[in-house]
């Protein structure tokens, strides 16, 4: 008779599961110890419970609310842990989507697909508006390479140049806001005025395809949306490698501490620079993915108001939490699509009591509210269950 295989037996089998219950409960213990548990997280809403749950409307909403979260993360870093309040975000976000609407726009624009218009081959927002040559600063963007560049090279050096004067002079906090305002009220006022060169109060729409691609059915918005996920993942994991190293200890301190820091031998004036600068990169490919999301880009995403939604976001979401910045962007969004919907004509106030309700309530956002009345409940609770079980293994 063949011998017996322990591993089959049933107590073989019973000694098994909780070693592997323990791997797991090991496992889940080093991720959240690495501070990447909230990451994986979201990543598993985002990636898996989302497309799941929802329809491919819904889920093309929620692809355009995760554009917004670039923006949300990158105030984090620059206003939560930098100490640099910029009301002028949308500056970037617009930068950044019309650097891709412009490409999406002249491939739209071939000689065959505008042969009725008066001068074929450039956009029809141009040719209506009496311009018969593509302008040279619009060629470059035949090139999908160049655009790609375009996306987070210019509204970077545009940072760079509001930010630098103005921090190496030390013109800071309330002054540097309004700054910020301005530049996305000059830059608003230009796209509108400009109108035969950038589609005016419209904006540049009817974007089609993107190296012949049509972007606008229902498998590509999907991909689409998988694509923006994944880029935002990209984005948290990258400034939570800023926030743990020692850059993002000295961004901390110098926004606490200035004086000290400036003292010790920093640069005070490059770090609030450089912290500036990441958040306008990440404003920028939020603005290009929802260029390729939604189809179109316009000037309403680049001014004051907008801006200062985007400022909001951080603040519902916890300004010195990144996952929480994505989900301060995805509530607020939601509740404004709700609200729209449900209540047309009340739903600005609805809106704006919700802003001031959340803030009041919960000054450090969702994240502070996880923290102080969330975090240690589920810590209990896992602690808990740790202990029955080892205390159930053991008897």
């Amino acid at each position: 008779m063949e011998p017996m295989n322990p591993l089959a037996s049933p107590a073989a089998a019973r000694s098994k599961a909780p070693a592997a219950a323990g791997g797991w409960r090991a496992l889940a213990a080093r991720v959240e110890a690495s501070g990447y548990g909230s990451i994986v997280l979201l990543a598993i809403v985002i990636l898996i419970v989302f497309p799941l749950a929802l329809d491919a409307f819904r889920l093309n909403l929620m692809g355009k609310y995760l554009t917004y979260a670039f923006v949300a993360i990158g105030l984090v870093i620059a206003w939560g842990y930098g100490g640099v309040l910029s009301l002028g975000q949308g500056v970037f976000f617009g930068l950044g989507g019309y650097a891709m609407a412009m490409f999406l726009k002249l491939e739209a624009s071939d000689p065959i697909a505008t042969k009725t218009q008066t001068t074929p081959g450039i956009p029809d927002f141009m040719d209506w508006n009496q311009v018969t040559a593509l302008p040279f600063w619009w060629k470059p963007f035949h090139s999908l390479p160049f655009a790609l560049l375009a996306v987070l090279v210019v509204p970077t050096v545009v940072a760079l140049i509001v930010s630098y004067p103005m921090f190496k002079r030390r013109v800071g906090g309330v002054y540097f806001a309004i700054i910020t305002q301005a530049v996305a009220l000059i830059l608003s006022v230009l796209i509108i005025g400009q109108q035969g060169f950038t589609g005016g109060v419209n904006g540049i729409t009817d974007l089609r395809t993107l190296l012949g691609w049509d972007i606008r059915t229902t498998h590509a918005k999907l991909i689409l949306y998988f694509v923006n996920a994944v880029l935002l993942l990209v984005a948290l994991l990258w400034c939570r490698w800023i926030q743990r190293s020692k850059l993002g200890t000295l961004l901390l301190a110098m926004r606490d501490k200035e004086d000290r820091v400036r003292f010790s031998g920093y640069d005070v004036a490059m770090f609030k620079v450089f912290a500036f600068c990441v958040a306008a990169l990440l404003a920028a490919l939020g603005g290009a993915m929802f260029t390729l999301q939604v189809g179109f880009m316009s000037p309403s995403f680049v001014g004051i108001v907008p801006s200062i939604e985007m400022v909001i976001y951080a603040a519902v979401g916890g300004r010195m939490s990144l996952v929480g910045a994505v989900y301060g962007a995805v509530l607020v969004n939601l509740g404004k699509t709700w609200f729209s919907e449900s209540f047309p004509n009340l739903w600005l106030y609805l809106m704006a009591a919700m802003f001031i309700g959340v803030v009041m309530a919960f000054p450090n956002g969702l994240a502070g509210l996880y923290e102080q009345h969330v975090r240690a409940r589920v810590q209990r609770a896992l602690r808990g269950a740790a202990y029955q079980r080892s205390a159930g293994d053991e008897q």
